[in-house]
């Protein structure tokens, strides 16, 4: 059954997903199957930087909003599914670059670029992250300026918020951390 869904993808996308906006760079080289949903993509987005995916997302893509609509909700534009648009139909290439949006209260801004598109090869299971560098934001930090504070106080152990930041985001936190097997161990379990 396996070999036989690693049939179906025609050709791959290696993108490089960036965090926008942050120095030193945060960011994921992934290859994806063309053919997913954006909705796919977002999971494993989720898994490579990683995020804990209870916030809110869109792509941004040729000036068109792809997510998850709410027919309650109007956010003044009309939001596209990202269900049922593919990558390779809204990203048709090489060098194609879009953004996907998590989080829009601290407003995490990815830029996507298609770096290239290679045939699968037929021993590795897609999704699979090929490199990156440094940790990811730990979840609801308060975006790029919470972040930058967030650094500063786990850095200075006489900063005021020193010990209830390390106790929040769990004991330690190295923004130098990239754990790749753990990455990859993540988009396995991506159904």
């Amino acid at each position: 059954m396996a070999a036989q869904k690693q049939r179906q993808i025609e050709s791959v996308y290696q993108i490089k997903v960036t965090l926008k906006d942050i120095r030193p760079p945060i960011w994921r080289r992934v290859q994806v199957p063309s053919n997913i949903s954006l909705n796919k993509l977002h999971r494993i987005l989720q898994a490579v930087m990683p995020w804990d995916d209870y916030h809110l997302h869109q792509f941004i893509i040729s000036k068109l909003y792809y997510g998850e609509p709410d027919p309650d909700d109007d956010f003044g534009f009309e939001l596209k599914s990202d269900r049922t648009a593919k990558l390779n139909q809204v990203a048709s290439g090489a060098r194609a670059r879009f953004i996907y949006e998590y989080d829009f209260g601290d407003g995490w801004e990815h830029e996507i670029v298609v770096e290239k598109i290679v045939p699968p090869e037929a021993d590795i299971k897609y999704p699979i992250c090929l490199a990156g560098k440094r940790a990811c934001p730990p979840e609801d930090c308060g975006g790029i300026p919470g972040y930058a504070r967030f650094l500063e106080a786990i850095q200075n152990p006489k900063h005021e918020e020193h010990e209830s930041l390390l106790r929040w985001v769990g004991g330690s936190f190295d923004p130098e951390a990239f754990d790749l097997d753990d990455i990859n161990y993540r988009l396995k379990r991506i159904k």
